[in-house]
């Protein structure tokens, strides 16, 4: 079984020390490559190979027993797009061909946890990196790249100020002494925007177009999935990609009191709490939810439920263990 990614805690501030690297963090589907066989698995463990043929075909260039971690993304004029992404997510494998044509994707390297089937996470990421680069120094097809990576801190914010509008989120800070550490946070990320996940539970207006998301996350001490806030207002571009998302549970949730839209939250069509969606949360709570409505960013296909926060944290919790 292939091991857990190792994750990033949210940081006010660009760390600086001795000791530290940094990298871009890209704007796209987290991801780990595997080859002979070749495998592409989401942070939720899902194998989606039939999503990627481009990636297939360009992992079958590369040495057996290789299990790197990174990030697929699409550049589409001038700028990473996760449209794209999403896209493809849904696309069965005729589409997805011709979306490998029309709106290729690449994958970026960043981590090798394997070489020749044998497991290095427990070697520097200095070490790490040197395989990495030894690797695609011997030439490698074109849909596959290795992040950038510098240990000046200067170099860092002008990649954080200057790419920002091409779609970089941010720099991720990382030791380069440090070993892999599997669903933990032992990396730290500087982004722009703080954003976390939310289960959508139900529907303002019809499942079918959704007027704005009702959400739920567990309680920490119970398990139990509850509301904990809703988006404003969506518009219709984005009832569109999230709609699709979305299946009925055939409830009716009716009226509970709160802040929301001057005192109640509106009726709304229960679902599934199988979708995830990324969003920007409110600073004020209450009562164990968001004050006020949040901003909805974009559905988050890639993620499973498992992966969400609970409560209100922005992050879920290093597992204990």
């Amino acid at each position: 079984m292939d091991p857990q990614p190792m994750l990033a805690r949210a940081t006010a501030e660009l760390p600086t020390g001795p000791g530290l690297v940094y990298e871009p963090k890209w704007d796209g589907f987290r991801t780990r490559a595997g080859t002979a066989p070749t495998r592409i698995i989401s942070r939720s463990d899902e194998v989606t190979d039939r999503r990627w043929p481009e990636l297939v075909a360009a992992l079958e260039t590369l040495p057996g027993g290789l299990l790197m971690d990174g990030e697929i993304v699409c550049w589409l004029e001038g700028g990473l797009s996760f449209d794209a992404l999403l896209r493809r997510n849904n696309a069965g494998a005729r589409r997805a061909r011709e979306l490998a044509r029309a709106e290729p994707v690449h994958f970026v390297a960043f981590d090798l946890l394997r070489v020749d089937g044998r497991d290095i996470r427990n070697r520097p990421l200095a070490y790490r990196r040197r395989r990495l680069e030894r690797l695609f120094a011997e030439g490698h097809d074109p849909h596959l790249d290795l992040t950038w990576q510098t240990d000046d801190p200067e170099t860092a914010r002008e990649w954080y100020e200057g790419l920002s509008a091409v779609g970089i989120e941010g720099i991720v800070a990382k030791s380069a002494d440090g070993v892999y550490e599997s669903g933990r946070r032992g990396w730290r990320k500087y982004k722009h925007t703080v954003t976390t996940e939310a289960v959508v539970v139900g529907a303002v207006g019809s499942v079918e177009r959704p007027e704005a998301l009702v959400l739920g996350r567990r309680d920490p001490d119970t398990g139990e999935l509850r509301v904990v806030g809703r988006t404003r207002d969506l518009t219709p571009a984005q009832r569109a990609e999230t709609a699709p998302l979305l299946t009925p549970s055939g409830e009716w949730v009716a009226s509970a009191p709160s802040r929301w839209r001057g005192g109640e939250t509106p009726p709304h069509a229960g679902v599934v709490p199988e979708t995830v969606v990324e969003i920007v949360p409110d600073t004020g709570t209450a009562s164990g939810k968001w004050r006020h409505v949040v901003r909805f960013v974009r559905p988050r296909p890639d993620l499973g439920v498992a992966e969400v926060p609970e409560g209100l944290d922005v992050e879920r919790r290093t597992p204990s263990g």
